[in-house]
């Protein structure tokens, strides 16, 4: 009788086994989610569905303050101010009220702000063109009180306006051309590799990159351009009949401000193989641009100073945006 005991257990203990293997077996194993990020991203920034509820780049973009609109609302404590300049900068002097912070430490500061007594928050840099990149991102991730203040601390006194004093130029002005060049045929977007699934997830690990990055990558000069036209995809951003009178860059290709930039439009033109070069009138809108570009995964740079720094007086005659002594307002500054 023991013996068949042990012999039924034996059975028993077996056919456990076997089942359970079986089960391993025949157990279906469930393949990882793979997206297309950057179409994920971009979908999702066009939509309602975005953090500001509306597709940024072709509506509010670029989001920027005037310096006399920041020193009204400072006097009643309206505005938020956030100097991203460097410490020894903003300690040669900076507005009343303004705190210091790197672009890297840009998103972890504002989480923890009290954004609620404050009806603007104004980022201020040298020329407005750091501001207009950070700005874009942090807008992009909802924060829809955020704007860069024009033209950086170069409005703010003259004791600040060296860079945009020194940076206006006529040196291209004799190559600007009328000539117009067509768009690429549309082809794929960019491939972003985060590991997320979801627009927001993917909208946050790409603004946290692209802050730790810096401004730096997502800028080119003039000179950089004009010494190696066919090495950049340039893109002309201002309207289609200024393309066309003052003119453009040679082989600059026409994107409508508020327009082209999108899924349904021509945001696949753009090349995934070749640097984009990005400029409009001061190189402060379109480092709004190129933050929403790098946020999908091409290799974007805005022009420093845009066409304020290749054909000043003939953007002057054409009374388009330029920088000058009546820019800037004279206001006293804390040290």
């Amino acid at each position: 009788m023991r013996k068949l005991n042990l012999l039924m257990l034996s059975i028993l203990f077996a056919m456990f086994v076997f089942s359970g293997c079986k089960k391993d077996d025949d157990a279906v194993v469930t393949p990882p989610v793979v997206v297309n990020e950057s179409e994920v991203l971009a979908t999702y920034l066009e939509s309602t569905n975005s953090p500001l509820g509306k597709d940024f780049v072709n509506t509010d973009m670029p989001t920027i303050i005037g310096a006399t609109e920041v020193y009204t609302l400072n006097q009643t404590n309206q505005v938020y101010i956030i100097d991203i300049r460097s410490a020894a900068d903003f300690a040669l002097g900076h507005i009343h009220n303004a705190v210091n912070v790197t672009l890297a430490n840009l998103l972890t500061h504002i989480k923890g702000v009290n954004l609620a007594p404050y009806t603007k928050v104004a980022i201020v840099c040298y020329t407005g063109q750091t501001a207009g990149y950070g700005a874009s991102l942090l807008r992009m991730l909802g924060y829809n009180k955020v704007f860069s203040m024009k033209w950086g601390m170069c409005s703010w006194h003259q004791d600040f306006a060296a860079k945009w004093n020194t940076a206006m130029s006529n040196m291209y002005a004799s190559q600007f051309t009328t000539t117009a060049t067509p768009k690429a045929a549309a082809g794929s977007l960019p491939t972003l590799s985060t590991g997320k699934t979801t627009g927001q997830e993917i909208l946050e690990a790409r603004v946290n990159a692209l802050l730790t990055e810096g401004f730096t990558p997502a800028t080119v000069t003039g000179a950089t351009v004009f010494g190696a036209l066919n090495s950049y995809y340039i893109v002309n951003y201002w309207p289609a009949g200024q393309y066309a009178n003052p003119g453009h860059i040679p082989g600059a290709i026409q994107y409508e401000p508020k327009a082209s930039i999108k899924l349904a439009v021509d945001l696949k033109t753009l090349p995934t193989n070749k640097p984009i070069a990005v400029y409009c009138y001061t190189g402060q809108t379109s480092a709004f641009l190129a933050a929403y570009l790098r946020l999908l995964g091409y290799d974007a740079k805005s022009i420093l100073y845009g066409a304020n720094g290749m054909i000043y007086d003939v953007m002057v005659t054409n009374a388009m945006t330029t920088f000058s002594a009546s820019q800037i307002m004279g206001y006293a500054y804390d040290i």
